[in-house]
């Protein structure tokens, strides 16, 4: 009796069906393409990290996201249960681990463990409030009846309609006007919105992240956006190639990030 023979590593496939995926469309290409499991289950730390290597992002940036993912996830609506802890046991910790500095990024849950090793499915990163925030670009927020998981059509046509040039690119600026539009429409359309200097921090740098590994930084096609969350594919058919010469780095994320703030241009109290 014959076997199929599994799709290569690198060749998308569309999710088998009962797929495990995120509200993150980079990381479910990643999954489409078999960087991570195409199952989007029992995905191990060291595999995330190598994994985000594929969209040009050195070992270490990919680090600052794939460690704290497998922290505990800390549920916000039970943090009045948690211990505070002091400001030197905090420092302390740092030393310790500088990773814990974005612990809440942790979205691990109890029992997903094998042999000592720690595994996150695809969907745990939708837990809310750790590295999932509302005002995505592509998808609604926890608490509107549409879930923060699952992509919305109407959001990426917006999305992609925001282009200024005649629907070829998107700039830092169309991304940013995007963002606030977004953000003015959530405080009419979710009454119990959370979203404050952290939650935009780190939306931004998603966005910072997507504009650099898939664009120049400055700008990135429109039919690379429309592959990534439409197909959640790598628009590898659409010219995209993985930087090799000069992968992603932290101190260019950070400038980045910093860049797209000051695009969307909203303050906070």
């Amino acid at each position: 009796m014959s076997t199929a023979t599994p799709p290569r590593i690198g060749l998308f496939v569309p999710p088998p069906p009962n797929a495990s995926r995120s509200p993150c469309p980079v990381l479910n290409a990643l999954s489409n393409h078999g960087y991570l499991e195409r199952s989007g289950r029992k995905i191990y730390m060291h595999d995330l990290n190598a994994a985000l290597n594929k969209v040009g992002m050195t070992t270490l940036l990919g680090s600052v996201f794939a460690v704290p993912t497998y922290f505990d996830y800390q549920d916000p609506s039970k943090a009045y249960l948690k211990k505070p802890v002091s400001l030197l046991a905090r420092i302390w910790g740092l030393i310790k681990n500088p990773y814990t500095f974005f612990d809440y990024f942790g979205c691990w849950k109890r029992g997903q463990v094998v042999k000592g090793r720690r595994f996150i499915n695809l969907v745990d990163l939708a837990s809310h409030g750790a590295i999932e925030h509302d005002i995505s670009l592509s998808r609604r927020d926890i608490a509107q009846p549409a879930g923060n998981n699952d992509a919305q059509q109407d959001l990426i046509d917006q999305l992609l309609d925001c282009s200024t040039d005649g629907g070829q690119s998107l700039s830092v600026d169309d991304l940013g006007r995007f963002i606030k539009a977004r953000i003015h429409q959530q405080l009419k359309d979710n009454p119990e919105l959370t979203y404050g200097p952290g939650e935009h921090q780190v939306n931004c740098g998603q966005v910072a992240l997507m504009m650099h590994c898939f664009g120049d930084g400055k700008t990135i096609p429109v039919s690379y956006v429309r592959a990534l969350f439409e197909d959640e594919r790598l628009p590898e058919r659409e010219g995209w190639s993985r930087r090799t010469w000069w992968p992603m780095g932290l101190i260019e994320f950070f400038g980045a990030v910093q860049t797209l703030k000051t695009a969307v241009g909203v303050q906070f109290g």
